[in-house]
């Protein structure tokens, strides 16, 4: 009997193992039919499926992947998988986005069925990985999965690997997958049944499967760019062109290719040596260039249009971009020998031979495009109600915000929406009313396109589907629940009818209406704000702006007490702009993306680096007064420009209000004479606190872009810590002056309180060179550039999150080195107490 037994569970962890190690979609889904039907396993039992499984495979070296499931599974937020046990949803595509809030929600109880018109995984492009997304990977068991998964300093991996990894994961926890499912529409519930017919359900290609009969209460749209749910408006974003070139060259896995090292990405700002020995050698002209390594040899690069045009890849030159790059204006073969020239030069020759991986249509995997083009839904959710059913609504992935190709925010963006999403599922289950539920989301969506890797909570095991173990600044009630009524839609309207009307106002202010930066756009608001200043003639983006005149100008039109432009002078290029950096970093949060020396340089200062700066001012100013000098906020030298114009009937309304607050707070001075009685004073310290945040709150409800709200969230923390110091009588007198406009004596900036690098570019730690946003790393409250990041001891590269630090000395190092280190630390203490010792004898 005992060998029996033996036997079964060495078969049923062979039978996993072969699921496991299946290295594609079909592959995948066949193993898993076989597992289920060798041990009679039920897969629609989405609720006890992952405990039966448990139960069956027991063989050692699964024991691992099923502790890290059952941590992950025990947090709170999941109320032990029942938190939406009653709830069935149905995600539309089957990328890392759409899994990742699939087995989210299947850890919440939910029952989940994904569909994916494709049954293959063919996308070779590499992802670049925030430490957070490595954690999290990780805690689901990635190793297990794919054992190289960001072995070392690797912090990417490439889209079909982390697809096949996810989808595992998912039919593990109970998700139903069907591919070669297409969705064609929404299908509301029929007019005559009322509450007891039939509920929300889709139109699928084929018509005949059986998801056609599946109802659900959530629907998920997660199919990309191109998201076919309707009732999301969304938005284009598009910067001065940009040409990208993404290439995937086979990769043999020999011992040559092994010692190539990864470009982990180099700018021509940064290493204009190479670009220009480059264009020498090839004729290529690039402005930057990443090599990651994995499943393929994967480049991506930007290529300068005129670079194309003159090596043929590109046959004519037009002004629409959609013409540009059209599949008929592009040489294929030239573009095939443009980037294999460029990949060759890279990695100095080093690499055998560079082949053309084959993408799922059966091309050389390469593709030229214009990633500046970015799209964002103006909203994450809506809800319908029709017939007595309600259905909750919402996007995830690329379908709700496009990531920003160089800062690799895809995948860390798109895996915090599918939290936030779950966590938006999990109030909908417990019955969270419709208006309160979608303004909590709306809140919560303001940040996602704020969020980077520096800015998010850095205790990653701690983060759950709960926002506020993400986001240190979070405001889950900035978007009220009027504000979003029009994402309520209870069947006075058809789904055709509401495709065209669209919302009413904006819940997200990323897609830019009225500040959108196109070039001509921004070029004519410069040469208003400049007009008559000495020795200034703004007549394009590049030159006008070289002897940093205009840049000075540009600051001393908006605020004329922070330079004094009459002293500049015309020929100290370098000397001119620095000054316009460093002010315009100081005082208004804005970081340079080059230095004043650079921008003096040969070439001039570079057209798209300079819309990305300029834009930055026009979306802080070009809704402010020309000055501010006169404001009641004259005292702090940032807030002011948080206030668009008000007319007169709302600015008297303000002022009733500013002096009744103010009333309040002289109320609150006055009683400080009175003896401190702990329950009064505690109930005057929340009086003051509550007054800040509500003041805080107020600042970025009104912020006019969200690069100032950005400021004012990155600001918030350091203000309440620097506000808490005071006592009550200082706190009540600052915030007195604030709403009255007379400054506290003596008077003070609130923007000098704050930390010199807070939000923006700083001193590398280790090389002390000045690291600009753009290629900058932080750990352990330090700013540093890739490359810099090392072992104090061996000098070998580091990883976040797997480094060690020396918090007295400051230091860096590899784990093993950091434990070398405490015992020869303990060794050298001994020897100096010893000679201290001698010395007193």
């Amino acid at each position: 009997m005992g060998e029996t037994e033996d036997e079964r569970t060495s078969q049923a962890g062979q039978l996993f193992e072969n699921f496991v190690q299946a290295t594609t979609c079909k592959g995948t889904l066949q193993a898993f039919s076989v597992l289920c039907r060798q041990l009679e396993l039920n897969p629609s039992d989405y609720r006890g499926f992952y405990s039966s499984l448990k139960a069956a495979v027991t063989y050692w070296k699964v024991k691992g992947l099923w502790g890290k499931l059952d941590k992950r599974a025990s947090h709170k937020e999941y109320s032990k998988g029942k938190a939406c046990a009653d709830t069935r949803c149905l995600i539309i595509g089957g990328g890392p986005c759409g899994f990742r809030t699939a087995i989210e929600l299947a850890l919440l109880g939910a029952k989940v069925v994904v569909i994916e018109k494709r049954d293959t995984f063919s996308r070779n492009n590499v992802l670049h990985l925030w430490p957070y997304t490595i954690q999290d990977l990780r805690d689901l068991g990635a190793k297990k999965f794919y054992g190289k998964f960001c072995a070392g300093s690797i912090d990417h991996i490439s889209i079909r690997q982390l697809q096949l990894m996810l989808l595992k994961i998912s039919l593990i926890v109970g998700v139903e997958v069907h591919v070669n499912v297409e969705f064609a529409k929404l299908l509301e519930p029929p007019e005559d049944k009322g509450t007891d017919g039939p509920g929300w359900r889709v139109e699928v290609r084929p018509a005949d499967h059986t998801v056609s009969e599946y109802e659900f209460d959530v629907i998920i749209g997660a199919d990309g760019r191109r998201s076919t749910l309707d009732g999301f408006k969304r938005k284009e974003f598009r910067g001065k062109l940009a040409i990208a070139i993404t290439a995937n060259f086979v990769n043999r896995n020999t011992t040559a290719e092994a010692k190539v090292e990864e470009i982990s990405g180099v700018a021509f700002i940064f290493n204009q040596k190479f670009f220009l020995e480059l264009k020498e050698e090839t004729g290529i002209d690039l402005e930057n260039i990443v090599y990651y390594k994995d499943n393929t040899h994967y480049f991506v690069m930007t290529a300068k249009k005129q670079s194309l045009l003159d090596k043929g890849v590109i046959i004519n030159d037009y002004i629409e971009t959609e013409r540009l790059l059209a599949s008929n204006n592009v040489n294929q073969e030239a573009l095939l020998s443009y980037a294999r020239e460029a990949a060759d030069f890279g990695t100095n020759y080093q690499l055998p031979s560079l082949d053309y991986a084959i993408n799922h249509y059966g091309q050389p995997d390469v593709a030229m495009f214009d990633f500046t083009c970015m799209y964002a839904s103006e909203n994450a959710a809506l809800v319908r109600e029709k017939n007595g059913h309600q259905l909750l609504v919402a996007l995830v992935g690329d379908s709700l915000l496009e990531p920003f190709w160089p800062m690799g925010t895809g995948c860390a963006r798109g895996f915090l929406a599918a939290f936030d999403t779950a966590w938006m599922i999990k109030g909908w289950a417990q019955g969270k009313g419709p208006l309160d539920l979608l303004s909590e989301r709306e809140s919560i969506y303001r940040l996602l396109p704020q969020t980077t890797a520096e800015n998010i909570s850095k205790n990653f095991e701690q983060y759950t589907i709960d926002p506020a173990t993400r986001y240190p600044n979070l405001n889950s009630s900035c978007v009220r629940p009027h504000q979003v009524r029009h994402l309520y839609i209870n069947g006075e309207q058809d789904l055709s009818s509401l495709e065209h009307s669209g919302p009413t106002r904006r819940s997200v202010n990323i897609s830019r209406r009225e500040s959108e930066v196109r070039p001509s756009r921004l070029l004519l608001w410069c040469e208003k704000q400049t007009q008559g200043y000495r020795g200034v003639d703004v007549t394009d983006l590049t030159t006008s702006w070289r002897s940093g005149l205009a840049l000075c100008a540009l600051i001393h039109h908006q605020r004329p007490d922070l330079i004094d432009f009459d002293s500049l002078n015309e020929a100290d290029c370098a000397k001119n702009n620095q000054l316009a950096f460093d002010v315009a970093e100081r005082e208004f949060g804005i970081q340079p993306v080059t230095t004043g020396k650079e921008m003096n340089g040969e070439r001039g200062p570079d057209k798209l680096i300079m819309v990305l700066y300029l834009s930055k001012f026009y979306e802080m100013f070009h809704n402010s007064p020309q000055s501010v000098t006169g404001r009641a906020f004259h005292t702090c030298k940032t807030l002011p420009l948080l206030y668009p114009k008000v007319d007169k009937k709302l600015e008297d309304n303000d002022n009733k209000k500013r002096k009744k607050a103010s009333s309040h707070l002289e109320e609150l001075m006055s009683n400080q004479s009175a003896p401190p009685v702990g329950e009064r004073e505690e109930q005057k310290e929340n009086k003051v606190r509550s007054m800040a945040t509500q003041l805080l709150a107020r600042f970025e409800e009104n912020a006019p872009s969200c690069g100032v709200r950005r400021q004012v969230r990155l600001l918030q923390a350091e203000i309440t810590r620097q506000f808490n110091k005071k006592s009550i009588k200082e706190r009540a007198q600052q915030l007195s002056s604030l709403f009255t406009g007379k400054p506290p004596k003596p008077q003070t900036s609130m923007r000098k309180e704050f930390p010199r690098g807070l939000g923006g570019s700083d001193t590398c730690h280790f090389c002390k060179k000045r690291v600009y946003i753009m290629e900058r790393l932080s750990a352990e409250g330090y700013f540093f550039h890739r490359e810099c990041f090392r072992c104090n001891i061996c000098g070998c590269t580091l990883r976040l999150g797997g480094h060690a630090f020396d918090s007295n000395q400051g230091t860096f190092y590899c784990k093993l080195h950091f434990s070398q280190r405490k015992i020869s630390s303990r060794h050298r203490r001994g020897e100096v107490m010893l000679i201290h010792f001698i010395k007193l004898m």
